[in-house]
């Protein structure tokens, strides 16, 4: 009888905070983004937690979640809750990836690599950024049982844009997820007030500086790895800044992509049904609905406002990733019944990073784990699979 009546959560994240009498780290988005905030440089924070023009998208994409209301299910069968599931081959503890996010040095010094980490320590992956502070290579070896994916910067030189799938593929990646959200700068008034662009100042240019292309492309042998003189972060810094995108992609530029690899490729940063329906007939093995979390567009539709649009335009025939905004077990919850597959998260783990390296990001997704768990069980579900648009209700917000 004691067993059947055990609470629940008995020997999850929360039981474990009890018996620990508390953690180092906050537990709610607020006080995570706030303790960041007090322990890093204004420069770096402002970076991280900035957003385009007023803010307004960003603010939409949290506040959108506070429109749906979740339908509380008793007198269910007991049987236990697993929120794990698989994504085009990647399994995933949770449906919750870390969204791929540059110049992770700003938060912690070991950057992406204490992400993947974090992230393969409760069983799920890092999407790692094109302009990543560690290289690649140095990222897998980090977290070599860890599942990595790889965002795709599609740069203006074909033989450089070659060479980052191929380096990523040889390290055992296990997709491309190509970047079609950030083709052209926001106007970010938090950094311009700073005067602070980490990119000048040779931050997130890991991929870059230890890429043979790319020293080619700048006309530049630097005298040792990395960026190891100022002369060389200057070059480097110009160089990217000339090569970082190529804006003229289109649809049909998704094949010459796929025919570099093998892997899965995903594109990210699409919010138009239209958009989504012609990506995946020129063949993409997936969509990711984001706004780059408000940081290219001002008064930019929230991101969750038109996920039900694009899941409905892609019908099921290829798996839909959503990001900006989520910050809560129960966001994980709506954009799942709303037709999301699985979501990303940006900022909390680099707060989490900012806070306790590898072990901040493991508490960040340890949290989000717990809080998703438990709400699937009082929504009445014992899988993601179940979850359905009849488990939201439309409230006013608050």
């Amino acid at each position: 009888m004691e067993e059947c009546c055990r609470m629940v959560y008995a020997g999850s994240y929360q039981s474990h905070t009890f018996r620990a009498g508390g953690s180092a780290y906050p537990f709610g988005a607020d006080a995570l983004e706030e303790a960041a905030r007090l322990k890093l440089p204004a420069e770096s924070f402002d970076y991280i937690a900035g957003a385009a023009g007023r803010e307004l998208t960003a603010r939409a994409n949290i506040a959108a979640f506070t429109r749906y209301g979740l339908i509380y299910r008793v007198l269910r069968h007991n049987s236990p809750t697993d929120p794990a599931v698989t994504l085009l081959g990647t399994p995933l503890a949770l449906p919750v990836l870390l969204a791929p996010a540059g110049a992770a040095d700003l938060a912690h010094p070991g950057a992406e690599a204490e992400a993947a980490r974090g992230a393969a320590d409760v069983g799920t992956s890092l999407v790692l950024s094109a302009v990543t502070s560690t290289p690649l290579e140095d990222v897998a070896a980090a977290a070599p049982h860890g599942h990595l994916w790889f965002q795709l910067a599609w740069p203006g030189d074909e033989q450089l844009a070659r060479s980052l799938v191929h380096r990523a593929e040889k390290a055992g990646y296990a997709a491309v997820v190509l970047m079609g959200d950030c083709y052209a700068a926001g106007w970010r008034p938090r950094e311009l007030d700073h005067g602070f662009f980490p990119y000048r100042h040779g931050h997130g240019l890991g991929n870059y500086s230890s890429d043979p292309r790319f020293w080619e492309l700048a006309d530049h042998s630097p005298s040792g790895p990395g960026l190891p003189d100022d002369a060389t972060r200057a070059v480097a810094a110009a160089t990217w800044n000339r090569v970082f995108t190529r804006p003229s992609l289109a649809p049909e530029d998704l094949a010459t992509l796929k025919s570099w690899t093998h892997l899965p490729v995903l594109v990210k940063g699409v919010c138009d049904p239209g958009e989504a329906r012609c990506l995946v007939d020129a063949g993409a093995d997936g969509i990711a609905v984001s706004n780059h979390g408000g940081r290219q567009l001002d008064s930019g539709v929230a991101a969750l406002d038109c996920l039900p649009a694009v899941a409905a335009a892609v019908s099921g025939r290829v798996p839909l990733l959503f990001d900006s905004g989520i910050r809560t077990g129960t966001d994980v919850l709506i954009a799942l019944a709303l037709g999301a597959d699985a979501v990303m998260i940006g900022r909390p783990w680099l707060y989490g990073l900012a806070l306790g390296g590898a072990d901040g990001v493991a508490h960040v997704l340890r949290c989000l784990k717990d809080e998703f768990t438990s709400a699937l069980t009082l929504t009445g579900h014992h899988t993601c699979a179940t979850l359905s648009p009849s488990d939201l209700t439309p409230v006013r917000a608050p």
